[in-house]
């Protein structure tokens, strides 16, 4: 792929966990800072190993990375196509984070540990919305908490926080 000014782009090689080996652009490569911070130490002229980032997880964070990257080449485009890349990257980002649970809990980390702070924020947002509204049991379900209190101390705990507990 060619940047915009039509020069060649480096390409950046990293290994997952698995051992599968994936290729991509300078430019979608520094979107996690930690791979950024590689290449600007010289340290990304090889293959850079993720061993904490799973091939099906990797695979995933490049295509965001890479519709990320794309949308931020065309924020120098005309109000009307600017409208147009960022409802469709709004789109992208909708259908991205439309994954199980357990999926992105491994996308988090991944995100952490490679310093992706866009898409963090994203998870982190589509987390809050799917707990927003929930009681704590149905919270407790949804992330397999066990409760651990007796009945007689979660009593105690609402009549210490009764305010809190009014709808539920």
């Amino acid at each position: 792929m060619s940047s915009s000014s039509g020069a060649a782009q480096k390409k950046i090689v990293v290994k997952s966990s698995d051992g599968d080996i994936f290729e991509m652009d300078e430019a979608v490569a520094s979107n996690s800072l930690t791979i950024k911070n590689m290449i600007e130490d010289g340290c990304a002229d090889d293959v850079i190993p993720l061993p904490n980032v799973n091939t099906p997880i990797l695979a995933m964070i490049i295509q965001y990375c890479k519709h990320h990257t794309e949308a931020a080449a065309d924020k120098g485009a005309a109000p009307a196509a600017k409208k147009v890349a960022e409802a469709s990257l709004i789109d992208f980002d909708t259908e991205f984070m439309n994954v199980e649970q357990s999926t992105r809990f491994d996308l988090l980390l991944a995100a952490n540990y490679l310093n992706i702070k866009s898409l963090m924020d994203l998870i982190c947002e589509t987390v809050a919305g799917t707990m927003k509204g929930k009681s704590p049991v149905e919270l407790r379900e949804m992330f397999n908490i066990e409760n651990d209190f007796t009945p007689e101390e979660e009593e105690k705990f609402r009549k210490d926080r009764d305010w809190k507990f009014e709808n539920n």
